[in-house]
């Protein structure tokens, strides 16, 4: 049986290694990539390994077209074809006032977080389409439908993820299924939390923060259906319930 071939951006460490470890256990063969944590990333090579699977590691900077382009000659050259992009790389910008945030800032987090799943995605497209085949799934957040007003350029750069990921859908149907995920507040064990970052459990439903292993199990059911598309998944314990 072929196996399948994964890309997930910015999964040297954090959820972006955990997404890219379920896949390896689901069966899947993957690219690691990542822009600057190569010793992360390794540990995410070795881990893959581990489980019998194949793996390559590549440097990229994902906001850049010329690296895009470049790491996807080599996921073919490699493997031939791409079966499964995740579009996970993105930043978090410390809490600034409207006042004070510097267009430096507000490029970097769109450039980041929204400009490159754009760009991953045409890249990726051009050979799904030709497979006529393939799924990509983005990973937007619960601050794409919640307003924080020391978080603007997050805010509108998950918010576009969400559109991005709809008018993705339309174009690249029937081949190609495009779908979003969007965590709400995620504990990472071993990672570092900002108590600033962290909402009171009056806002959560469900009183609880929420674990990798959810975010893992919204992308593997959208990998394993041939017939939602354009659809955002929210993992937030009901943050985002009107």
């Amino acid at each position: 049986m072929d196996t399948p071939v994964a890309l997930v951006t910015g999964s040297g460490k954090r959820l972006g290694r955990k997404i890219a470890l379920a896949l390896a256990e689901t069966g899947y063969d993957i690219i690691v990539n990542y822009h600057q944590s190569v010793a992360d990333a390794r540990k995410t090579e070795k881990l893959i390994r581990q489980m019998g699977r194949k793996t390559v590691l590549i440097k990229a900077d994902v906001r850049r077209p010329d690296h895009i382009k470049k790491m996807f000659n080599e996921v073919i050259k490699k493997f031939g074809k791409i079966d499964v992009l995740i579009n996970n790389a993105a930043i978090f910008p410390k809490k600034t006032e409207l006042p004070n945030i510097p267009e430096s800032i507000w490029d970097d987090v769109i450039d980041s977080n929204l400009k490159s799943s754009f760009l991953c995605a045409q890249e990726a497209a051009k050979y799904m389409l030709r497979q006529k085949s393939g799924k990509i799934i983005n990973i937007a957040s619960l601050g794409a439908f919640l307003s924080w007003k020391n978080y603007i350029p997050y805010n509108v750069s998950k918010a576009g993820v969400v559109m991005l990921t709809r008018s993705l859908a339309k174009a690249l149907a029937p081949y190609i299924t495009v779908n979003a995920v969007a965590p709400g507040t995620i504990i990472v064990p071993g990672e570092e939390v900002l108590s600033e970052h962290l909402p009171t459990m009056d806002r959560i439903p469900m009183k609880k923060y929420g674990k990798p292993a959810d975010i893992t199990a919204a992308v593997l059911f959208l990998l394993q259906s041939e017939y939602i598309t354009g659809q955002i998944i929210g993992v937030d314990g009901g943050a985002t319930i009107p």
